[in-house]
């Protein structure tokens, strides 16, 4: 008889996250779920890994890990230590307070524990709730729920990542978009602390996105559909790059590969 699948679920916003405990409620009935998570809040840690001091992690409860590292931290530790004895069929992130659309995938820790998975050979998930106000974690649940229930049932590519939005509310099915464009503006907010010295705010909130038919910020934000984005881990500009082909560096010679 086959073993039961393993999931690995990891976040950005803490062990302690009401989306992560719907995420793995959802997920409890269709496979082995184990938790790998921060211990505090890492938004908008990218991809950065702790490579110049040493984690700890504790066991909150059985199955269940806070790291107090990174994303990227705790999901290099799920796959490559909790889980060496047989690794996880899939691994899901999130479910993120708040949208990772767009150019957010480059800042998004809940994308970057999915993308980890990816580069190491796991096939991943990252899921967001596009709500910066009040979280109803239970439509995007519930089509984590389905999409990792079909992706269980297929042979998946390793590198595969889906990065996936969750307008608020119940959503109007779904589509597989591309990445969009988006800007939140370039503003710095400039103050002086009581000692007289500068500091500045980063991250404006002039909050506008590209109309792109067919991108994750038209579903989520124009017609209240989830945005399910495949993403590739390889950012080569092909096109570029047979321009760049084409200059003359004097002094160079140009081998062709």
């Amino acid at each position: 008889m086959p073993e039961h699948p393993r999931i690995l679920v990891s976040n950005d916003d803490g062990y302690r996250a009401e989306g992560l405990a719907a995420l793995v409620e959802v997920l409890e009935d269709l496979a082995e779920v184990w938790v790998v998570a921060p211990e505090s809040e890492q938004s908008a840690t990218s991809h950065s890994i702790s490579l110049t001091r040493p984690l700890r992690m504790r066991e909150i409860r059985p199955r269940w890990y806070a790291v107090d590292g990174t994303p990227t931290d705790s999901t290099w530790l799920g796959v490559n230590h909790v889980l060496q004895d047989r690794p996880p069929k899939i691994v899901v992130s999130g479910i993120n307070h708040g949208p990772n659309l767009a150019d957010d995938v480059i800042y998004s820790g809940t994308v970057a524990a999915a993308m980890e998975a990816a580069i190491i050979g796991v096939p991943s998930i990252a899921v967001s709730l596009a709500s910066r106000q009040e979280f109803e974690f239970g439509p995007a649940a519930r089509f984590s729920r389905a999409l990792v229930a079909s992706a269980l049932a297929e042979p998946l590519p390793r590198n595969m990542l889906l990065n996936v939005n969750v307008p608020p509310g119940e959503p109007d099915g779904y589509v597989v978009s591309r990445q969009g464009k988006h800007s939140y503006g370039g503003g710095v907010v400039e103050k002086t602390d009581p000692r007289g010295r500068k500091y500045y705010w980063i991250g404006g909130n002039e909050y506008q996105h590209e109309d792109i038919p067919g991108s994750d910020c038209n579903a989520v934000l124009r017609e209240g559909r989830v945005a399910v984005t495949p993403l590739t881990l390889d950012f080569t500009d092909h096109a570029l790059r047979s321009r760049i082909g084409q200059w003359s560096l004097e002094g160079f010679q140009r081998h062709d590969v």
